[in-house]
């Protein structure tokens, strides 16, 4: 927390990603003295040969902006560790932290924390990503000792924008469908979708943890920001895990 009593929250950005801002700033908004703000750096195609768009110092850049904002942590709000490997992630966070003194995380690697604290062991995969993307993200989990139970990839694109446009009716019907199974948890990854605000719903009516990137984001963020205050309500059971 700042000496002002506010909690100000860094992200950064896909170019192309148009769901993760408004569903962020409304999570936050009945969060007292806590704001977002966003940084982009360029993202625009889906697809294990557009590794390049990662390339970390691009990314610091960002990170720097982010810095000159005095934000109380950074948060790379995407899930390109996921298909990348854990390794990476790590890296650039330890990368942002070094340059700009600012405690980092990404989506992947709070989904990780959070499946850790929750004791879950067995996971239900929902990804808009092509195949070959779909199952490199399951590797890498299962590289993380978790066993990927049920799966679904809902779309083929080379576009992240495109991405937008998965219905919210489609990413539903894939998440009960992994939870048939009754996996541990489940993860809506990706966080271009429109899902977060959703998944409050989607545990009452399934009885299973659903894990979305975009709120793993806040959550994990918010912790490493210091926030003290109330947790989110009706975002998902995330916001009730215990801490560290």
């Amino acid at each position: 927390m700042t000496s002002t009593d506010r909690t100000i929250l860094g992200v950064l950005t896909p170019s192309s990603n148009t769901r993760l801002e408004p569903l962020t700033s409304a999570l936050v908004a009945d969060l007292p003295g806590v704001s977002a703000h966003f940084s982009r750096f360029r993202v625009v195609d889906v697809g294990l040969a557009a590794a390049n768009q990662f390339d970390p110092a691009v990314i610091l850049d960002a990170a720097e902006l982010l810095a000159d904002a005095r934000v109380d942590s950074i948060v790379w709000s995407g899930t390109s560790g996921g298909w990348r490997g854990i390794a990476d992630d790590l890296a650039l966070c330890s990368a942002i932290t070094e340059r700009t003194g600012v405690p980092a995380t990404t989506s992947t690697l709070a989904l990780l924390e959070a499946l850790r604290r929750s004791h879950a062991r067995t996971l239900g995969l929902v990804t808009p990503y092509p195949p070959d993307m779909h199952d490199a993200v399951a590797a890498t989990l299962a590289g993380q000792g978790l066993e990927v139970v049920s799966s679904a990839a809902l779309a083929a694109t080379e576009s992240n924008w495109d991405l937008c446009l998965v219905e919210p009716e489609a990413i539903a019907a894939a998440v009960a469908d992994v939870a048939a199974v009754r996996p541990d948890a489940i993860t809506v990854f990706c966080t271009n979708l429109a899902a977060a605000d959703r998944v409050a719903g989607w545990e009452r009516d399934l009885g299973v943890p659903v894990l979305d990137s975009v709120a793993l984001a806040v959550w994990h963020g918010l912790e490493l920001a210091g926030y003290a205050g109330p947790a989110a309500q009706g975002w998902g059971s995330v916001f009730g895990l215990p801490g560290p």
